[in-house]
């Protein structure tokens, strides 16, 4: 899981009347807990992937470093999925991929390709600029509307 993700949840988890909720996924573990009275709610993350293992802090301030972070972004383009289907990095198997972590692409471009019902569908690039970040992996599946990769105008 991503921050995204886990803020997704903690803010799901707060509006309901669920005091404690623990998620496990291969090397992640997750637990929420809430208390009845005024308290913060607490968070903690163990990932071995991830190097902020524990993770105590109130919502309130996670939720101020999400909103500077935003901020710091303003500047990036979110090139999303516009369609659910299967991500492809490249045009055949063996092949380069179209981009990689600091190409300059241009408006227009082929980004990617997302295979929809045996279709293969071209993703190009709807600005000019500086691949920053791939955030889906080769052969992931994809959903609609699903961030794929930040683009520095």
């Amino acid at each position: 899981m991503n921050i995204k993700e886990i803020t997704e949840l903690i803010l799901t988890i707060d509006k309901t009347s669920i005091q404690k909720v623990e998620i496990e996924e291969k090397d992640t573990r997750i637990s929420i807990s809430k208390s009845a009275g005024n308290e913060p709610t607490y968070v903690e993350v163990n990932d071995t992937e991830i190097k902020t293992a524990n993770i105590q802090q109130p919502i309130e301030e996670k939720m101020e470093e999400i909103e500077i972070a935003a901020v710091e972004e303003e500047d990036l383009f979110v090139v999303k999925s516009p369609i659910v289907g299967v991500y492809y990095e490249a045009p055949s198997p063996g092949a380069d991929p179209f981009v990689k972590v600091g190409d300059k692409v241009n408006e227009g471009q082929t980004l990617c390709i997302i295979e929809a019902m045996k279709i293969m569908n071209e993703i190009e690039s709807e600005v000019s600029g500086e691949i920053v970040e791939i955030l889906v992996e080769n052969e992931e599946v994809v959903e609609y509307g699903q961030p794929l990769m930040k683009i520095r105008r």
